[in-house]
């Protein structure tokens, strides 16, 4: 309930922000239509021009890497899921179906959207202003209005300050309730456990902390970077278990255990051999050393793997109980 009202002081900044931010950007262009002539002019990387003003862009094979990342992998992630614990009744599941499409469509749209403005703002041969791609969006901003500035400094810090607390609000809760308490010999009461979350809670900020100053110089470490290592991990772990655990009573345990070790793996593997070892390589046109490819494939072979696993392997009658139990709800005409 915590998160969900967090989140929900922090939604509207993000809402009024981007709308606001994707208006001025246009704006500085002269409008949308001059911004598209605009773009249409910049050549790509083959001399062609037209390529930036297309719908799909110079390079839609590793574009749909990025969606895939971005709006799929979402789903998965559990410090989203998460927010739906607080939901007060059935009728209330169809209000916050609309609010959250509602939500992603005008955050993530316009996110979309104004990246592909970006190359507007960039005026070197490379494509890239000083500090690399984590300088286009300052660069971007530069000329906006002081309070517009500050609006998108809110923006940012929104959007990340509600990832993070919701991230350390379920982990600190997973790891107290769901591993602690059962391994405690003697039973811990509602304030032993809260004062052991809000011990982790400090634990995970300082580690985040941590982490953010030691990458802060590394030009491997940029935002697109460490956010899909992230999203790769966690999504490609858990986006299958928890969408086919939704309309299906087969999935296994033995399936979900191979989603976690799937998902983890493929990052952490992918990220020693080609984020930190610095390999490079190119498969059917997909930029193999891209940690936002290797997130997305993670999610997809998810997918694949889960059902397989569950056909092949076999629930045991208690969970075959429990799966009826659970979906009980689905009877409901209401529902």
């Amino acid at each position: 309930k915590a998160t969900a009202l967090n989140d929900f002081i922090q939604g509207i900044v993000m809402l009024v922000g981007i709308a606001a931010v994707v208006l001025a950007v246009l704006g500085e262009n002269g409008g949308l239509g001059n911004s598209f002539d605009l773009l249409g002019d910049i050549s790509d990387a083959n001399g062609d021009k037209g390529a930036y003003s297309s719908l799909f862009g110079p390079d839609p094979i590793n574009l749909a890497g990025v969606v895939i990342l971005t709006s799929l992998g979402t789903w998965g992630l559990p410090q989203m899921v998460q927010k739906f614990y607080a939901i007060k009744d059935d009728k209330a599941i169809k209000t916050g179906t609309i609010v959250s499409t509602f939500f992603a469509v005008v955050v993530a749209g316009g996110c979309y959207f104004l990246g592909g403005f970006g190359r507007l703002f960039v005026k070197s041969a490379d494509g890239l202003p000083e500090g690399g791609f984590d300088g286009i969006v300052p660069t971007m901003m530069e000329k906006l209005p002081s309070l517009l500035f500050g609006l998108v400094i809110v923006l940012v810090l929104s959007a990340s300050m509600s990832t993070l607390s919701s991230l350390v609000l379920t982990s600190s809760s997973t790891l107290t309730i769901d591993l602690i308490k059962p391994i405690m010999k003697e039973k811990m009461d509602e304030k032993k456990q809260l004062i052991t979350m809000r011990i982790f809670i400090a634990v995970f900020l300082i580690i985040s902390v941590v982490l953010a100053i030691i990458t802060l110089k590394n030009p491997q470490t940029v935002i697109s970077t460490l956010m899909s290592i992230s999203w790769g991990a966690l999504a490609g772990a858990f986006l299958a278990p928890f969408m086919y655990g939704l309309f299906w009573k087969g999935v296994t345990k033995a399936a979900c255990m191979a989603s976690f070790i799937a998902g983890v793996g493929i990052t952490v593997v992918h990220m020693a051999y080609y984020t930190l070892a610095g390999h490079t390589g190119t498969l059917w046109g997909i930029n193999l050393a891209s940690p936002i490819n290797a997130g997305a494939f993670a999610m997809l072979f998810g997918l694949v793997l889960v059902p397989i696993v569950s056909l092949i392997t076999r629930q045991s009658d208690a969970d075959k109980a429990h799966a009826e139990k659970v979906f009980e709800c689905y009877n409901d005409s209401e529902i």
